[in-house]
């Protein structure tokens, strides 16, 4: 077993979906069916979505938890020439600041709450609990990366993992007259009202969800009312006690988004939803 697949397969134990990344910290290719997306493109999600492929295609798309996946003989070649090990940080229901400079690190120190930092070639990764938009470059040497996204595995770091900061979801969206009306970024916790939860177990908020990711990946057509009447849904029934988390609504806005939805929109139909219910 190679130190990299030893790895992925802890890193999996523990929640963290993974991939080989090859020379440059790159995702390896797509296999001949999945070339020009011939398959019918991602998100190759292992449960869901178009591209079925058992391979290490769809670059973000193809970290998976699944350790029989991880360690089949399939994947056994792209480990064999993985240059380090990467994560769908989004998946794991974390956003990755990843700072490139000095420059950058001492503007994260002023205005981003401290959190878990993990030490990298030429800076740091800032890592906080919580799922947002995936964005490059969003100021001088710093990315964004979350959902549909990857990072490179650089080890644990120090400190505690702190909450997704307001700070970090508003540099993710445009700014933008409409953007700033509606300000929530790729996912929102809805926090409820203080209510009590009428909810007996997790798994009952996951088939929601689940559900809901369904109707908008079987849709054939109308994609936007699909959308918006799933995200519907899914408030009616889970927005007022604060079950919802970020992991859960992205997995929402990544099954709109492999519909053709743009990012603005599953925002603006969020909100929209939201005002519906008066959330």
């Amino acid at each position: 077993m190679t130190d990299h697949l030893h790895t992925a397969l802890r890193l999996a134990a523990e929640g963290v979906p993974v991939l080989p990344l090859r020379a440059g910290k790159a995702p390896l290719g797509n296999c001949r069916s999945c070339a020009g997306n011939a398959c019918g493109g991602r998100p190759n999600m292992k449960t869901a979505g178009l591209c079925r492929c058992p391979g290490v295609c769809h670059a973000w798309a193809a970290a998976t938890t699944e350790r029989a996946v991880i360690a089949s003989p399939l994947w056994a070649a792209a480990w064999r020439r993985a240059m380090c090990v990467g994560y769908h940080p989004g998946g794991a229901g974390l956003t990755v600041v990843d700072l490139d400079n000095t420059d950058a690190i001492a503007w994260a120190r002023t205005a981003l709450p401290a959190t878990r930092t993990v030490p990298t070639t030429r800076g740091e990764h800032w890592l906080y609990r919580g799922v947002t938009q995936s964005v490059n470059a969003v100021r001088p040497g710093m990315d964004i990366k979350s959902a549909m996204s990857y990072a490179r595995w650089l080890g644990r770091g120090t400190g505690a993992t702190a909450p997704l900061p307001d700070a970090v979801r508003a540099l993710a969206v445009k700014e933008t007259p409409a953007a700033r009306r509606a300000p929530q970024a790729l996912s929102v916790p809805v926090r409820g009202h203080g209510g009590p939860c009428p909810h007996r177990t997790p798994a009952y908020l996951d088939r929601g969800v689940a559900m809901a990711v369904q109707r908008i990946t079987e849709a054939s057509g109308a994609v936007h009312a699909t959308v918006f009447g799933s995200f519907l849904a899914v408030l009616a029934t889970h927005g007022r006690c604060g079950c919802l988390t970020d992991a859960h609504v992205a997995r929402l806005f990544i099954a709109a988004q492999a519909k053709g939805e743009s990012p603005r929109h599953c925002t603006d139909a969020w909100t929209n939803a939201r005002a519906r219910l008066g959330l």
